[in-house]
């Protein structure tokens, strides 16, 4: 597993890149992408040989201290992902403070990050806005995992970050996850297959290593 910081199930690390997913409630897509993130991370680099990489969430409007929710452990059962041990957070100014990534479900929610100042503008993007900004990078840039999953992590940002205003969105809504909370399981399964497919070349460009056949 990934390691998530102290109360969360995650031992330290002496290096470390933290990811913070921002949605609403964190209750449905948040926790969804925090355990699919970890799950995807766990497949390519092994458990528990992660290399210091942090996944937690957090929610604008959190419900501190509730579980997922039903259908969303589902969608995590579909893919294998653990849902055990989830508690809800209200995101505070220390998780952005600590994030090296935050990556949030809508543009609203991104500009809520930033809103709070700690210099979040610049490692403060939508899912889908990030994987969008990440098939532009030419791996080839980026350090060797070997040298570290951290570093590459770090110099993943950074380069994203440099392209955020070459390359826009096609659409308004194409950087929107929008939210499944109170919708049947199948909108839930349709809201995490988006999030999974937006997470895969994240976590490819993250490792180095593509997803298992």
């Amino acid at each position: 597993m990934t390691a998530p910081e102290t109360g969360r199930g995650i031992a330290a690390h002496p290096v470390s890149f933290r990811i913070l997913h921002v949605s609403t409630g964190n209750v449905c897509r948040s926790p969804i992408t925090e355990r699919l993130t970890r799950h995807a991370l766990a497949d390519r680099l092994g458990d528990p040989f992660t290399g210091g990489l942090i996944v937690e969430s957090a929610g604008t409007w959190g419900h501190e201290g509730a579980p997922m929710e039903t259908n969303a452990e589902a969608v995590l059962a579909d893919f294998g992902a653990d849902a055990s041990g989830f508690k809800g957070r209200e995101l505070l100014d220390e998780h952005v403070i600590r994030a090296d990534l935050v990556l949030t479900a809508t543009r609203d929610h991104r500009a809520q990050v930033i809103s709070m100042g700690h210099s979040a503008g610049l490692r403060t993007f939508t899912l889908k806005e990030f994987t969008r900004l990440v098939r532009a990078i030419d791996p080839a840039t980026l350090p060797d995992v070997d040298g570290g999953v951290v570093e590459r992590a770090r110099a993943l940002v950074r380069a994203a970050a440099a392209l955020r205003g070459w390359l826009l969105a096609p659409t308004a809504e194409a950087d929107e996850v929008y939210d499944p909370y109170g919708a049947p399981l199948p909108f839930f399964r349709s809201v995490g297959d988006e999030i999974n497919e937006a997470l895969d070349p994240v976590v490819t460009a993250l490792t180095g290593v593509r997803a298992k056949a």
